[in-house]
């Protein structure tokens, strides 16, 4: 490099260092995002169109069959495959219900009264532990045996008596329920389960955002005789549209992308009733009873395009905000 193009080159540098730093910070963190993400996105859905067992032969060439799109056809004549989805379906809508049942607790919680931390504390607790550790209690706690669910149903249902020798039995007018083995209820108890801990996310969420709630605007409110449920309609709640946003996509997300809990609580049982698309997925391509790579990765590429959808509609409606806003 000459004498006169290296001051023009610094002098560049100079001029727009403040629009190279952010890429500078960007690019590691983009180079992780291509090789664990989007890179493996890709050859999963190649890896698709093949039928392939995991194996290679001796020469170090895979065993992979081109197939097509004949695992999606199959896909298509898949009963699993169909009840997984329906489930999806399932988690989806009634995952929803943490979004008002986290702001329901986030306002009642948002008050100035003693003992209040305490509360925030006890509700905030499920979000802190971990997935497993929900599931196993969630596990004990529909068990029919020492279970609170089968205590409620002795409590209720059953009538106690002591013989000769002392020994406690109980009459019962019906069988104690046990949730995770029947499957039509098996999957509402997980989702309960779920629940737990979602609930606690949209209520540290509407927490933050009733924070951030203009004071005058409430006491604008209170002056025109707002108040009850005319204030959380025309003042409230219009100030926790962010917070509600995050809310729906975190929940909407966790819904498709449920798996810890099932794969905890009842492993796609009883009798695959319990399976989602992410659990079909991992027990068809990744147990030790699949090795159905090209398979799998059909489920894989059907629950990601899925996924696609709501998140390319949420990136959509943040853009048309942050536009609106400008």
């Amino acid at each position: 490099m000459s004498d006169a193009t290296a001051p023009q080159a610094a002098s560049w540098m100079r001029r727009n260092k403040l629009a190279i730093a952010p890429w500078l910070f960007l690019i590691p963190a983009l180079l992780f995002f291509a090789v664990y993400v989007v890179i493996p996105i890709f050859e999963s859905i190649w890896l698709s169109l093949f039928e392939w067992n995991g194996l290679y032969r001796a020469d170090g060439s895979s065993t992979a069959v081109w197939v097509g799109l004949d695992n999606y056809v199959k896909l298509w004549d898949d009963p699993k495959f169909w009840t997984s989805l329906k489930n999806n379906v399932l988690w989806l809508l009634l995952y929803m219900l943490a979004v008002p049942v986290g702001l329901g607790i986030a306002l009642f919680l948002n008050q100035k009264t003693p003992g209040m931390r305490i509360y925030k504390s006890l509700f905030f607790f499920p979000f802190v532990i971990s997935q497993v550790v929900v599931g196993l209690i969630f596990g004990w706690f529909y068990n029919p045996d020492f279970g609170v669910v089968g205590q409620i149903f002795k409590w209720l249902y059953c009538e106690e008596t002591v013989n000769i020798v002392g020994n406690v039995t109980f009459k019962c007018s019906g069988t104690v329920p046990d949730i995770l083995s029947n499957p039509d209820l098996a999957t509402y108890g997980i989702i309960a389960a779920g629940l737990w801990p979602q609930i606690a996310y949209c209520m540290i969420l509407y927490l933050t955002g009733l924070n951030n709630v203009a004071s005058d605007q409430i006491e604008a409110g209170r002056l025109d005789g707002a108040k009850g449920w005319r204030m959380l309609w025309f003042i409230v709640l219009p100030q926790l549209r962010p917070a509600t946003f995050i809310a729906v996509v975190v929940t909407v997300i966790g819904a498709l992308r449920s798996f810890d809990m099932i794969a905890i609580m009842t492993q796609g049982g009883p009798f695959g009733s319990t399976n989602v698309l992410a659990h079909y997925m991992f027990e068809t391509a990744i147990s030790e009873y699949g090795e159905r790579y090209g398979y799998g990765s059909a489920i894989a590429t059907v629950l990601f395009l899925i996924m696609l959808v709501y998140i390319s509609y949420f990136l959509w409606r943040m853009y048309q905000d942050e536009k609106g806003g400008r």
